[in-house]
């Protein structure tokens, strides 16, 4: 085998994305948004509400996708993904919007997309209502494929989460993953050309998190939905200036994708790019009997 990989080797800067962030920030403060940067953003509806939106979309993951089968949990990802990234701010999800688009449109491939995100928006209450298909050749190589989306939720002011109270001796605990989620798939596509892997927890959709949020109502100082950049870097997202959190990393149990990745991976890589078993966080004065502790805030 040839030696470590990483998500940069695989074509995947993060430090890139975290400079197009700032690189944008002026521009879009200055039309008065608010929470560029954060899970999702927030704007006022009137004196008492605001609304809350995050648009995303599954990414290479597809590829992989589409070769197994599996489209149809791909569809769940896009929907529990953007819906998790609302209620970090302790808002009520509403209504999602998907986008498809490929050089060319192929039913049953559609199909199987948006019948996936259906079935998470039962569950969550959360109404599809409706989007955009777009049949782009000439964008698209052939065979391409993109599946994004937009969910749009409510908060009242007074359950607004920004992580302002958040102080030092705070805890993190950790809500488990299904797998790898939807992030980091570039770098999964290039392990495999080494080493095959066909556990469930490679493809699992991203699990929705609104039942452990809506359980934490009060509680809660902050929700980090760990995503691209991995534990530390999403829960730098919600942390006051100043602040940081120390992680136990050997508090829960890793699902048996993230070892055979750790054997083509660097543990700091792995800690950069994957949720390693952590779906979601949240920073509360003390952990409640049965809840995993991951770390402190500092």
């Amino acid at each position: 085998m040839t030696g470590p990989k990483s998500y940069a080797q695989a074509g995947v800067s993060l430090e890139t994305a975290d400079a197009v962030v700032e690189r944008l920030r002026t521009a879009v403060e200055s039309t008065g948004a608010r929470g560029f940067g954060a899970f999702a953003g927030v704007h006022p509806l009137d004196d008492g509400r605001l609304l809350a939106a995050s648009t995303d979309g599954v990414g290479t993951k597809l590829i992989l996708a589409r070769e197994r089968g599996r489209l149809r949990d791909c569809g769940a990802d896009l929907a529990a993904h953007c819906i998790n990234d609302v209620i970090t701010t302790g808002a009520t999800p509403l209504m999602l919007l998907d986008y498809v688009a490929a050089a060319e449109i192929r039913l049953e491939d559609v199909a199987e997309l948006v019948e996936g995100a259906a079935a998470v928006c039962r569950e969550a209450g959360v109404a599809l209502v409706g989007g955009e298909t777009a049949e782009l050749p000439g964008i698209y190589r052939d065979g391409g494929l993109d599946f994004a989306g937009t969910c749009i939720g409510i908060v009242e002011r007074g359950d607004l989460l920004d992580g302002a109270g958040i102080e030092a001796g705070d805890a993190v605990i950790g809500f488990a993953s299904a797998g790898v989620h939807a992030n980091g798939f570039t770098l999964v596509r290039r392990v495999l050309e080494e080493e095959d892997y066909d556990g469930d927890d490679l493809l699992a959709p991203t699990r929705l998190y609104l039942p452990e949020v809506r359980a934490l109502h009060g509680r809660a100082k902050a929700f980090a939905h760990i995503t691209g950049g991995g534990i530390a870097g999403n829960l730098a997202r919600v942390l006051p200036a100043g602040r940081s959190a120390e992680i136990d990393w050997n508090a829960w149990p890793r699902s048996p994708v993230f070892g055979w990745l750790a054997r083509h991976v660097d543990e700091e890589e792995l800690r950069r790019v994957f949720n390693l078993g952590v779906g979601f966080c949240a920073v509360v004065a003390e952990p409640a009997a049965g809840e995993t502790a991951i770390g402190r805030v500092r």
